[in-house]
């Protein structure tokens, strides 16, 4: 038997959150082809592993990368992170689906122009990422902004009965077509007027397909815990797993409540199936929002329509360049990008190392100055948290990273290192392994990052794409 590739003496951390193991692990086409102490067999290419970590690719939770998978195909801030798997549609926006008027709606401009939004259907979206190939896999949410947008003139009110009558037919068949589940962002203007028997009628649709329903809280601020106990009863009328996206206690007022809201998961976790993702940093970063705009703690803008040589300012700066106060200065900046370094330290450690917490980047692909999470998020986690703060060992910060999260959004064959499964690989060094991506220079690829394998094909090595691109769609189990 020739193999494709044979990795020799590799310390295989297989995804599962089980111990390490040093091993032989044989490649054929797109699969994981065999495991063992030692396979003494004939390979194209022999990969000497001793002193290196072999584990499943990572996989993106939480990722606006909907449109950048097709324009910008070779995602290099994403595979250079060891990222395999993007999951697109979050916080109530996709481009999958979504048909614009005149105008791409806030946050939904987070995407991308309203020339990059020409896939009506999942299916439309299916065959141009397939056509494409992109460098990483992607899987899509849909968005309840973007099914209110199809449906309605203003989004700035409830829904009616014949709208959600619209919405549900939409979501139904975007779920036949193989779509993960419903997102929705109900802290954003355009979807804050939804009340919860919107979404609840929504979520009906998804038990009989198996979705999930994820959200980005109606508030993250002072009313967080009302806001987690409106996305449970969401998913107990809808009987679906629930994942509350980026998971943070934000504003001054705020931390130090993650003692709270990790005390109501134990509790809800005890008869529903709850989980969370997050980024590993303490900065948020969004559209420009009149509503936090504080003095509280420092806000820095990333991009502005009208004023563009304002980004990479801080709004205090702006407002004294311009003699005026933060408020005033932020009116005069929208439509706006900004950084919020509105978290505690230590909730974010506290998140992160909460047994159900899923790693997301939450990145801005379209920013000219993205919060660093967009290239550096997951080799942070294994750098910083994992390998400097000692949080949690490295098999349980892989398994965050991978097996955990292929399993909560029903992956197939992914997520884990395991005979038959889909050769998604990284090979890294955990001694040297870390972001280089920081707020001033966010763009940087990490280091210790050796070589990505997708579907079984070698996609970047040495801080470079090789040109060679294998990512598919995936549809959920069973899809």
């Amino acid at each position: 038997m020739q193999y494709q590739y044979l990795f020799k003496n590799v310390t295989v951390v297989d995804g599962s959150g089980g111990p390490e193991y040093r091993a032989d692990v044989a490649v054929q086409g797109d699969r994981i082809a065999a495991i063992a102490p030692a396979i003494n067999a004939q390979a194209e290419v022999v990969i000497d592993g001793t002193g290196r970590v072999l584990s499943p690719g990572f996989i993106d939770v939480h990722t606006h990368d909907d449109t950048n998978v097709i324009r910008i195909p070779e995602m290099l801030p994403k595979i250079s992170q060891g990222v395999t798997t993007v999951i697109v549609g979050n916080c109530g926006i996709s481009a999958a689906g979504a048909m614009i008027g005149d105008r791409v709606p806030d946050p939904m401009n987070l995407l991308g122009e309203k020339e990059h939004f020409v896939y009506p259907t999942v299916e439309a979206y299916r065959q141009k990422v397939a056509e494409v190939c992109p460098a990483v896999n992607v899987a899509t949410l849909v968005g309840h902004t973007m099914l209110r947008n199809n449906q309605m003139a203003d989004l700035y009110q409830a829904a009616s009965p014949q709208e959600i009558k619209g919405m549900r037919a939409q979501l139904r068949a975007a779920l036949q077509q193989g779509a993960l589940g419903l997102s929705t962002g109900l802290a954003y203007a355009t979807a804050f007027a939804a009340p919860t028997e919107e979404v609840m009628a929504l979520a009906e649709e998804l038990a009989a397909e198996q979705g999930i329903y994820t959200t980005h809280l109606r508030s993250e601020f002072e009313p967080i815990l009302e806001a987690m106990d409106e996305a449970f009863r969401i998913g107990r009328h809808g009987k679906v797993p629930v994942v509350i996206s980026h998971h943070k206690c934000a504003g001054a007022k705020n931390w130090g409540r993650t003692r709270e809201t990790l005390k109501l998961f134990d509790q809800v976790r005890q008869s529903q199936d709850v989980s969370c993702d997050c980024y590993p940093y303490s900065a948020s970063s969004s559209t420009l929002d009149m509503k936090q705009i504080t003095d509280e703690f420092a806000i820095n803008i990333t991009w502005s329509e009208p004023h563009p040589e304002m980004a990479g300012k801080s709004l205090q700066e702006i407002a004294q360049l311009w003699q005026t106060d933060i408020h005033s200065a932020g009116k005069r900046l929208m439509p706006a990008g900004a950084i919020y370094y509105n978290m505690d330290e230590q909730d974010v450690r506290r998140v992160l190392s909460y047994p159900v917490t899923m790693v997301g980047s939450d990145g801005l692909p379209n920013d000219p100055m993205p919060h660093p999470r967009l290239w550096g998020a997951f080799p942070r986690v294994l750098g910083y948290y994992c390998r400097e703060q000692g949080l949690f060992p490295l098999t349980v910060a892989v398994h965050k990273m991978s097996g955990m999260s292929a399993a909560r959004y029903q992956l197939p064959q992914r997520g884990l290192i395991k005979e038959g499964y889909f050769a998604d690989l990284v090979l890294f060094d955990a001694d040297t392994v870390k972001d280089s991506a920081t707020f001033s220079q966010p763009q940087q690829p990490a280091e210790g990052i050796e070589a990505v394998w997708v579907n079984g094909v070698k996609s970047y090595e040495q801080q470079a794409v090789t040109g060679q691109r294998a990512g598919r769609f995936i549809c959920r189990q069973g899809k």
